[in-house]
């Protein structure tokens, strides 16, 4: 049984900073696709960032990039996003999720697709205000 689940979220001025944490359990393989997808009230979900826990490669949307970072930290069941210089438009409900195709979403170029990831966790808010 995969299980993760979402902290760190909160409230923040623009220009603050947060970190966010992914606690993750029961992989059936070592190597792992972990994506990061926000969505907004009346908007669609949407790719964040992501990383391939076999090499740490990482990808980020253009909005973000610059701004966050994505990592695992080492032995440890844990994916954190590190998130500078938020905005506004980044307040959003933000997920964490595992990819069900032996981390394809990662090495195929689908990493900010939601229907590659069977596996999501509840969310934590976080809200940027002016």
């Amino acid at each position: 049984q995969v299980q993760l689940v979402e902290s760190g979220g909160g409230s923040v001025q623009a220009g603050g900073s947060l970190r966010l944490s992914c606690a993750f359990s029961g992989y059936t393989y070592s190597d792992n696709c972990m994506g990061w997808f926000r969505q907004a009230p009346g908007k669609e979900r949407e790719g964040v960032a992501a990383i391939y826990t076999g090499d740490g490669s990482t990808y980020y949307a253009d909005s973000v990039k610059g701004r966050f970072t994505i990592a695992q930290a080492n032995a440890k069941n844990t994916v954190y996003l590190q998130m500078n210089s938020l905005k506004p438009e980044d307040t959003a409900m933000y997920y964490c999720a595992v990819d069900s195709s032996f981390a394809r979403s990662c090495y195929g170029g689908t990493w900010n697709s939601v229907y590659g990831y069977a596996y999501w966790g509840q969310g934590t808010q976080v809200t940027v205000s002016s």
